[in-house]
């Protein structure tokens, strides 16, 4: 095993959504009234919205808005607004349970793949939270649905170099901003029946929490169409295969294992699993990878069941859920996992 004497440690988790809470049956038919008579096989598809399992959702717009066409900028300027919105709540949040001062972090990761902004929104964000002007801002863009394991994976890197500082990573994804009235393509529909608003923040440094292990990264040649965006004169298209749960129950185990190897840990002996719940099927692939049980990973399906698909967000939702009844002083060890564009894996072990 690897080991390193200024392991961080998770010190708390927050996270933030925006005030339209709407019901999965609320989209499906706004959904069936927004595509009759355009969507070839609409009445054969529209079950996807109840397979998905998700009751409800947060948007950052009503649902109203979603019927009518809209420019890349405007798009923008709603991503900007809500963005800087929804992760200064949930910093404060993070930075609130943990007893931390704005002032005492020394580095910021953002992580957002639904808008764009020079600079980046952390640059913003520093000024709202109030912390330090000095701070090193690292923003990480395009990693969609892995860009939450990723962001605390690349944090814990930089704590090897400067362990005495804590370090707050926040992830924002408002992906209903990309959805496409015009966009008569399966990928789509299924975005529409799954995606939706939310930010997270976690905070490392020394301390008491989870301790992190390391990370451990993958990314696989020629898969880089299985998921991404185009970029159209109306904003980012999405744009992914339906082989995604195919390639998390076939290639989920082996980075596991590989990912276990690399700290001297097995796979038996991860007692707790922080995946992305990034849809029914993709959470049934991980029990099936991983040899669990059906319904075994509850945890990500209540976060999947109440607030949908947050790409990159809803791990650390999950991860948030997680940390308010783990088993402190257990010495048992877990793995924090997400898949995303590229097509690439993230993974970050723990011991609690």
């Amino acid at each position: 095993m690897k080991h390193y004497p200024n392991n961080p440690h998770v010190l708390s988790a927050a996270t933030a959504v925006p005030s339209y809470r709407v019901e999965q049956r609320e989209v499906k038919e706004f959904t069936r009234r927004l595509f009759a008579g355009k969507f070839r096989d609409l009445d054969r598809l529209l079950p996807v919205f109840d397979n998905a399992l998700i009751e409800t959702r947060h948007f950052c717009r009503p649902p109203g808005w979603f019927g009518s066409e809209w420019s890349f900028p405007e798009r923008n300027t709603l991503y900007v607004e809500h963005a800087l919105e929804l992760s200064e709540k949930a910093a404060r949040r993070c930075l609130g349970r943990a007893g931390v001062e704005p002032g005492e972090v020394g580095a910021l990761f953002f992580v957002s793949t639904t808008g764009i902004s020079t600079p980046s929104l952390d640059a913003k964000l520093l000024f709202r939270l109030g912390l330090s002007p000095h701070l090193k801002r690292i923003p990480v863009w395009g990693l969609g649905c892995a860009g939450g394991a990723a962001g605390v994976a690349r944090a814990v890197d930089y704590t090897r170099a400067y362990p005495e500082e804590r370090v707050l990573v926040v992830a924002v994804e408002l992906c209903s901003l990309t959805f496409q009235v015009g966009d008569l393509s399966k990928s789509n529909l299924v975005a529409a029946s799954l995606f939706a608003d939310g930010a997270a923040a976690v905070l490392l440094g020394a301390g008491e929490g989870p301790e992190i292990l390391g990370s451990h990264s993958t990314t696989w040649p020629n898969t880089e169409d299985v998921m991404g965006w185009d970029l159209i004169e109306s904003g980012l298209k999405v744009r992914f295969a339906k082989s995604v749960p195919q390639i998390v129950r076939t290639r989920t185990r082996a980075t596991v294992e590989e990912a276990c190897e690399r700290h001297g840990v097995v796979l038996k002996d991860l007692r707790h699993l922080v995946v992305h719940p990034g849809g029914a099927k993709v959470i049934e692939a991980y029990e099936q990878a991983l040899g669990l049980e059906p319904g075994s990973l509850a945890l990500p399906r209540k976060i999947l069941r109440r607030y949908g698909n947050m790409s990159g967000v809803s791990v650390l939702f999950v991860l948030e859920r997680f940390l308010q009844s783990y088993p402190a002083g257990s010495r048992e060890y877990g793995i924090l996992s997400a898949f995303g564009p590229g097509f690439s894996a993230e993974h970050v072990l723990f011991r609690c």
